[in-house]
């Protein structure tokens, strides 16, 4: 059975940093694409990151680029979302997601996280 675990979430500051991360059982994923995605309360799930298979291409959504960096060891099948300069509007369930399609986001990815909540004040 596939499982994607998160960690990392927390409460932070605005202006805080938080490093996220991903792990994934029951298959190996070096393969395939991975993705972060969000969901602020009483919003739809959106975007954030996603990278290719090996790390080599990466995509962000407007509102994070510059701040945020996904990565990934493929190693221990772990992918990783570095969150620096956080505002209050960072705020949200984080989900890690695998495989899709992976063409300037991740679209419709097989498996999903569980998410992990992230919470900054301003």
């Amino acid at each position: 059975q596939v499982q994607l675990v998160e960690s990392g979430g927390g409460l932070v500051q605005a202006g805080g940093s938080l490093r996220l991360s991903c792990a994934i059982s029951g298959r190996t994923f070096s393969r395939y694409p991975m993705g972060w995605f969000r969901q602020a309360p009483g919003k739809e799930r959106e975007f954030v990151a996603a990278t290719s298979w090996n790390g080599g291409s990466t995509y962000y959504a407007d509102s994070v680029r510059g701040r945020f960096t996904i990565s990934r060891d493929n190693a221990k099948n772990t992918v990783y979302l570095q969150m620096n300069s956080l505002k209050p509007e960072d705020t949200a369930v984080y989900y890690c997601a695998a495989g899709g399609v992976f063409r300037t986001t991740l679209r419709d990815p097989d498996y999903w996280g569980q998410g992990t909540q992230v919470t900054v004040s301003s």
